[in-house]
């Protein structure tokens, strides 16, 4: 026995690992699974991207235990990706007002969002930019001193009949990367127990209480079990079902996939946004704040078209919009030289400008597309960028056993993977590091009010990791014909075309052909490494493995919602139908195919309207 400074209670070392006991209690033993490798913290956060660390730090800085599980090391989850800004009404260069934004969420939703959910975002937006100021975050300034902020696609004066108005808050175009380090800091210094490179594999859930994780070390090899009295998830979205897309590698539909497998239900999964400036061909950022500084999209006869789909706005359209524009001129012949690609225009801003407001586009065009946005306009095309939809959740992010009221008790989400529903059919441009935030933070002062009251651990199932180790088992055993690299790449290729930017009945049926197919070839895949310290090649399979389950959700749910509705556009069921559309879908996974429900859309203040740019 042993005690470790900085972290509640009495540690257990066992083989050189120290274990949370809870005042010296005896570990729980599962079968299956070493006895060193079941921990117990008083939460568990899955996912260390902006929503999971805010959390981690939330529970922390309350006195209590938290461990955050993690597939790659922290300063690498996704949120570091996000360029342009988070969007707060501060009004600090001009007038703005917290009624705007919340207007322009809702109206950027297609006025499908949770209007109590997403007034509370916008209210709580420049309380936590105020604490993110406090923590250290190294924002640009204004000359007087303040935060910079920037025009961004739909965020907009007086409740939309106005010009855009500067929301936007910035670290030049690297917001993402400086949040996500400075929330790693204070994680740092407050003592917040990482383990980095774990792939969570399934929940533990008994009756209606979730009682934690069971996760894989990827370098180690072992399975591992997390008993904790509150889990909350923060794994992030999975654009890796796409094979154009902004997503890093690690974001395969994990979190949601575990929530499926578990019998839980997800929400309005048939919401997936296309950003409009993916580098052409490979899908890499390039960040709307190209846009907001000024930016044209230029066909290949020389024209701004965006003045044909959205006068008023321009470039600064929301996403949806943009990208459906662009796919008009592909499909048109108005594509540079007949490609997939038009081009985005920053020469006129001039050097000075793109070098302080824009390094890091400038650096991605001249590493991934081989120009210099200071000499050259930069090729892009629409590609696969955040999703809607996700876990559901209430406003305090707890998860909803039903997708309606009941609360799975003991389990949160937060961040992408969640679907309280403040981004509704389409998101806006900097409200996903906004919802990563405030969530993360309500998500942790919500865990800490439970673990106030909540005294013990409940007792662990025997068999609470066998669901993990069979996955894992069958993986390495498996000897079949097929190799997950090769089904991976059929299911991208053909969600990117048939389950794109546009869609209709007949794409989407083949589509979910593609995918039954690519699910019962998956039974017989097989791995060259059958090793178990840090086998890729096992991982792989298992992100593959999840991915095939949420792209059934996705397009089944795409099929089944007949009509046009922020980033779900079905060509052949042209218009929003309100009548009978204005409602939220929850899918759950069920041995004849995926099953529907619905509930109402939460409207307190805006009555859904011609949505206009």
């Amino acid at each position: 026995m042993g005690k470790f400074e900085g972290y509640r209670g009495t540690f257990r070392c066992v083989d050189n690992r120290w274990l949370g006991t809870d005042e010296a209690k005896e570990l729980h033993e599962v079968e299956g699974v070493e006895l060193h490798n079941v921990h117990e913290h008083d939460a568990v956060i899955v996912g260390a991207g902006l929503a999971g660390m805010y959390a981690a730090l939330e529970i922390k800085k309350a006195g209590f235990d938290v461990a955050v599980l993690t597939k790659v090391f922290p300063t690498r989850s996704h949120s570091g990706a996000a360029q342009g800004g988070i969007a707060a009404a501060l009004a600090n260069l001009e007038e703005d007002h917290i009624e705007w934004h919340f207007y322009d969420t809702v109206k950027g939703s297609d006025f499908l969002g949770d209007q109590d959910a997403i007034e509370l975002m916008v209210r709580e937006a420049p309380l936590v930019i105020f604490e993110y100021e406090h923590m250290g975050v190294p924002f640009s300034r204004t000359p007087e001193g303040k935060i910079m902020q920037r025009y961004f696609g739909g965020h907009v004066k007086d409740f939309g009949r106005g010009k855009p108005v500067l929301r936007a808050c910035m670290a030049a175009d690297r917001t993402g990367h400086v949040l996500l380090h400075t929330l790693w800091e204070q994680c740092v210094k407050y003592g917040v127990r990482f383990y980095s490179e774990y792939f969570a594999l399934s929940l533990i859930i008994e009756g209606d209480v979730c009682l934690g994780v069971v996760a894989w070390d990827l370098i180690n090899g072992g399975i591992h079990v997390f008993h904790a009295k509150a889990t909350c998830f923060a794994t992030g979205g999975y654009g890796r079902a796409f094979k154009i897309t902004t997503n890093s590698h690690a974001n395969t539909a994990d979190g949601v996939a575990m929530v499926l497998e578990a019998g839980l239900p997800l929400e309005d999964m048939e919401f997936v946004q296309f950003h409009p400036t993916g580098i052409a061909k490979q899908g890499i950022l390039i960040s709307e704040a190209a846009r907001g500084e000024g930016g044209y999209l230029i066909n290949d006869k020389g024209e701004r078209f965006m003045e044909k789909y959205a006068p008023d706005k321009m470039e600064l359209a929301p996403r949806d919009i943009i990208s459906r524009s662009i796919w008009t001129e592909f499909v048109e012949g108005r594509g540079i030289g007949g490609e997939r690609c038009v081009h985005l225009d920053l020469r006129h801003l001039g050097a000075e400008k793109i070098k302080e407001r824009l390094p890091q586009i400038r650096e991605l065009a001249m590493k991934f597309a081989g120009v210099d946005p200071i000499d050259e306009p930069i090729p892009i095309q629409p590609t696969g960028h955040y999703s809607m939809g996700g876990i559901p959740t209430d406003i305090n992010c707890r998860v909803l056993a039903d997708g309606k009221s009941k609360w799975l008790r003991g389990m949160w989400a937060a961040g992408e993977c969640a679907c309280v529903s403040v981004h509704g059919a389409n998101r806006l441009g900097t409200n996903s590091l906004l919802d990563a935030s405030v969530h993360g933070k309500r998500a942790g002062k919500d865990i800490v009010e439970y673990l106030s009251v909540v005294e013990c651990f409940e007792p662990l199932p025997m068999d609470c990791a066998k669901r993990a180790v069979d996955k894992v088992n069958w993986v390495l055993n498996a000897d079949g014909p097929e190799r997950p690299s090769e089904l991976r790449e059929i299911l991208q290729d053909n969600m990117y075309e048939l389950c794109g930017v546009f869609r209709n009945e007949e794409d989407l049926t083949k589509m979910y052909d593609i995918i039954k197919d690519l699910q019962k070839r998956y039974q017989n895949i097989h791995i060259e490494d059958k090793s178990k310290v840090f086998n890729t090649h096992l991982m792989e399979a298992l992100e593959l493995g999840h991915l095939l389950e949420v792209a059934e959700v996705i397009v089944a749910g795409a099929l089944n919602r007949t009509e046009c509705r922020g980033a779900h556009w079905r060509t052949d069921c042209p218009g929003r139908d309100d009548e009978n559309w204005l409602k939220h879908t929850l899918a759950w996974k069920t041995e004849e195919g995926i099953k529907f429900d619905y509930k109402p859309v939460v409207i307190t203040r805006f009555v859904p309207e011609v949505r206009k740019y």
